[in-house]
């Protein structure tokens, strides 16, 4: 028992060394400290810092950094650059390159024009130091970006032009080191610029030209293989890493390289993107904020005024000026206070590249102790600053949006809107099921109802079993992108009459529908069970919800671009803004343009619903009359391009004869393309309510009953001839 205890306590001599003891702590430090530290309404993120300072080796001595800790947080320094780089919103970043281009330069050259000076004639530092101390004050790291995620803001065009800003002046600051370094050792020479420019050239080609092409290469052959996406994923984010450290930049220009290569091929709303955030929120990078902290040493205050002066120095003029550049992009782009808030806040924390550049200057001998251990106190407070500024800047800009979106969703409906994907084969339903998902507004409380009508004969109850637990696994689809999905079925002698009935019991406003298969013309025919069919005509002439009718002949994420067709008066249609708003979604998701066909009054009216919606999608618009010559429109059409008409019911304001015979023509002449047709709604459900909500229907119903009398009568009539 003794030589147990002995053990015992041996196991827990600090500092720790059993990895599994050293895990199980981190672990309850990533679980409790954001819980504990909340209720005082401090950010998650300054809990584990501060955690990080307790337990490292100049707090309570808990843990010593190691090879493990150094690579769990190397892992989650990668993987918050890389989610940076996969949750731009691409359109976004190339509509407003001038502007992260500008900010770039604010928060590169306002730092250092301040810093420069500070050092050398204040501090009385020489030039290699004043400039790599300087230099440094230009860096920061995307520390507080997990809270923009949090809150749902990372569209938003500030973070986007702060994302793009800072992987310039990272990479500006890294290169300005690879010089400094190179001038302190002598060896600034024309073949170090020769190296170093045709390395990042070879690493640029290799990651936007081959890592695409590989990616695209495995996603369509193993697509059934989840699992092995994410590793795919892992391996390419760790592949560009080392690249990059190859080419003569760090690692973390890799990481985000990386999330700009795979942006288009992985949907913010998929649940790759999911499994992605999730492990990394969870796991590394936590373990990265925790390992920020381990590096404080808060004695150094205490080891005399020089030190106080410096840290004090440092942490002053970097905050003066990250915020001076953030309040300069504010007066140029005309932002409102809540964004150069969160711009200041993402752009403020200082960590990963200023302690790379500080590291190296220090064991190169250009920097002393002081500004080692003053940059030390400075990434401590700038990240806690960091994260107030940007966790109140998110809620704000939050609230803005929440106050002007409820126009918008009270128009369009989106804040209890319901689709409805009836299934023709199960074959279909998992490309369907993610359009569905992807175009799915992340505010609807509904779920995603698959529906399957069921014949109504005597193995009715068996075949819905059957049935149920077929699409069981569609559920599960569903959780790994967190969308809810709702299993439905019914029985109906008619599948059509069966769609129409559900639709209107759960009040769905879009049916998504899979493209039938040929028999003796288009849309004649729906698979459902073996010897029933249904016409898509009959749902169409049987429901006013807007009907997507799709054949996705490819991975959605295999798209290149949009092409849409518009018909005239298509404005005039009740369900105008809403197909327009989920094609726009469906463009942001998949990170591609939108090429749109159509006369120019319809291109008015979808300017003004762009302004209206705030519509992000990069949308280029050709004007397009010529109906009956409609197979012009091949010369501009590759085979990767993803094609959606929008049509029309007979009867509508948009609708033309020869709409009806365009679905021949896309099906025969553009087989290979993944083809959309879209039937918009006709009414709103509230609409028709007022319509109809002051009729009385006790006469109604006393006129049948009228009815049936005279018609018994009638039979009883011709019932006693008969037996006569």
């Amino acid at each position: 028992m003794i030589d147990f205890f002995k053990q015992l306590i041996e196991e827990f001599k600090l500092p720790l060394e059993n990895p599994i003891l050293v895990f199980s702590l981190i672990l309850l430090i990533i679980l409790l400290s954001p819980v504990l530290l909340r209720k005082l309404n401090i950010p998650g993120i300054i809990g584990l810092i501060i955690s990080g300072v307790v337990i490292g080796p100049y707090g309570l001595n808990i843990l010593e950094k190691n090879s493990a800790i150094d690579l769990f947080s190397t892992i989650g320094l990668l993987y918050i650059m890389f989610i940076a780089g996969l949750e731009l919103d691409m359109n976004e970043f190339k509509s407003n390159r001038n502007k992260s281009l500008l900010f770039g330069f604010f928060t590169f050259i306002i730092p250092i024009a301040i810093g420069y000076p500070v050092c050398h004639y204040l501090l009385g530092y020489d030039f290699n130091t004043s400039f790599l101390t300087a230099s440094m004050f230009g860096t920061h790291t995307l520390v507080a970006y997990p809270i923009v995620s949090k809150f749902g803001v990372s569209k938003n065009q500030a973070v986007a032009v702060a994302v793009g800003g800072t992987i310039l002046t990272d990479t500006a600051v890294l290169i300005i080191l690879a010089v400094i370094m190179g001038n302190a050792q002598g060896s600034l020479t024309q073949e170090f610029w020769i190296r170093l420019g045709v390395s990042l050239a070879i690493f640029s080609a290799i990651m936007f030209l081959v890592i695409p092409r590989v990616a695209k290469w495995f996603f369509r052959e193993l697509e059934s293989e989840k699992h092995s996406h994410y590793i795919f994923v892992l391996s390419v984010v760790f592949f560009a890493a080392f690249l990059a450290e190859v080419a003569g930049v760090e690692p973390i220009i890799g990481a985000f390289v990386a999330g700009l290569a795979l942006n288009k091929l992985i949907p913010h709303s998929s649940a790759l993107m999911n499994r992605i955030e999730f492990i990394g929120n969870s796991l590394f990078i936590p373990f990265f904020l925790i390992s920020v902290g381990m590096l404080v040493d808060v004695s150094v205050l205490l080891r005399g005024p020089v030190a106080l002066i410096v840290a004090g120095t440092l942490l002053v003029v970097a905050l003066i000026g990250k915020w001076l550049a953030a309040l300069f992009t504010q007066f140029v782009f005309k932002y409102t206070r809540a964004q150069r808030q969160l711009i200041f806040g993402l752009s403020s924390a200082h960590a990963a590249a200023t302690l790379a550049i500080i590291l190296v200057g220090y064991r190169a001998e250009i920097l002393d102790e002081n500004i080692l251990n003053g940059t030390i106190i400075l990434i401590l407070c700038s990240c806690i600053i960091a994260s107030f500024a940007t966790e109140r800047a998110a809620k704000k800009i939050m609230v803005e949006t929440d106050e002007e979106d409820p126009l918008l969703l009270k128009a369009n409906g989106v804040d209890n809107e319901h689709i409805l994907l009836p299934i023709s084969s199960v074959e279909s339903i998992e490309k369907l099921l993610e359009f569905s998902i992807l175009i799915k507004d992340k505010k609807s409380v509904n779920p995603i109802s698959i529906l399957s009508v069921v014949s109504n004969n005597d193995e009715a109850e068996i075949n819905i079993l059957k049935t149920r637990n077929k699409l069981e696994e569609f559920v599960k689809q569903g959780s790994a992108a967190e969308t809810n999905v709702n299993i439905l079925t019914t029985i109906d002698h008619n599948p059509a009459s069966g769609i129409a009935r559900i639709s209107r019991e759960i009040m769905s406003d879009i049916i998504v529908l899979d493209w039938p298969k040929r028999t003796t013309g288009f849309i004649d025919k729906l698979g459902w069970k073996k010897g029933e069919h249904i016409r898509v005509e009959n749902v169409l002439s049987n429901t006013d919800k807007s009907t997507f009718v799709c054949h996705l002949e490819k991975l959605l994420i295999i798209h290149k671009k949009i092409v849409l067709i518009v018909p005239p008066l298509a404005e005039h249609e009740n369900g105008f803004e809403q197909w327009l708003m989920k094609i726009s979604k469906l463009g942001q998701e998949l990170s591609i343009p939108i090429q749109l066909y159509c006369n120019e009054v319809t291109d008015k009216a979808i300017e003004k619903v762009k302004e209206k919606m705030k519509l992000s999608a990069s949308v280029s618009i050709t004007h397009f009359t010529d109906w009956e010559d409609f197979l012009i429109l091949a010369r501009d059409i590759d085979e990767d391009d993803l094609m959606i008409l929008v049509s029309a019911r007979r009867g509508a304001a948009s609708y033309m004869p020869i709409l009806e015979t365009l679905p021949f023509k896309l099906e025969k002449h553009f087989s290979a393309n993944s083809r959309i047709i879209i039937y918009p709604q006709q009414f709103s459900q509230d609409y028709l309510i007022e319509r109809f909500e002051d009729i009385n229907a006790e006469p109604l119903n006393k006129g049948i009953e009228t009815l049936q009398k005279i018609g018994k009568g009638i039979g009883n009539i011709f019932k006693t001839e008969s037996d006569d």
